[in-house]
């Protein structure tokens, strides 16, 4: 169980870190970011940069809490908390007919929809499994370098697909 919280821990750590990094590598991406939020339309236009500012900071939180063995299970429950926020955010943008283009780890022109709805609730399965096997399994006496080349592996993978899931289903031609 040990292995498997680790990698959950990882996957999340890496997505959190790429959605910060892509939000605040370049002013205009954060500017863009701060810019969908606006067009969402789910509080005033005024409140999209505090609002922005506020999303890179719980981002940013969750990731260091993730990494830090003794505070695991609160960025694993703040990572829940997070995706939970964000799938509410994209569902009540769809149902009022806006289609924003999807700011999650930068530009992209993908609109926000149900393949970001499934991500995120996907990605707060992945916490809430991270955080029943914390309760559930103390860590080993010995890391086995197996189990932890496997679970870093894993999450790698895990992430990487998670960051670039909108090229990914572009890959995939959708029907007419």
């Amino acid at each position: 169980m040990y292995y498997i919280g680790l990698a959950a821990r990882l996957l999340l750590v890496l997505v959190f870190l790429a959605a910060v990094v892509g939000k605040t590598r370049r002013r205009s991406s954060f500017t863009g970011f701060a810019g969908s939020l606006a067009a969402l339309r789910l509080f005033p236009r005024r409140l999209a940069t505090p609002a922005a500012a506020a999303t890179v900071a719980a981002e940013a939180l969750t990731a260091v809490l993730l990494a830090v063995p003794a505070t695991a299970g609160a960025g694993l429950a703040l990572a829940i908390a997070v995706l939970a926020a964000f799938v509410a955010g994209i569902l009540a943008a769809r149902r009022g007919g806006r289609l924003v283009p999807c700011r999650c780890f930068g530009a992209t022109s993908a609109p926000l929809g149900l393949p970001h709805v499934i991500r995120n609730a996907l990605l707060a399965a992945v916490a809430a499994v991270g955080l029943a096997a914390l309760a559930a399994a103390s860590a080993p006496g010995a890391v086995h370098p197996g189990g932890l080349a496997l679970a870093a592996c894993t999450a790698a993978i895990g992430a990487l697909m998670v960051v670039r899931m909108d090229d990914l289903l572009a890959l995939v031609p959708t029907p007419r």
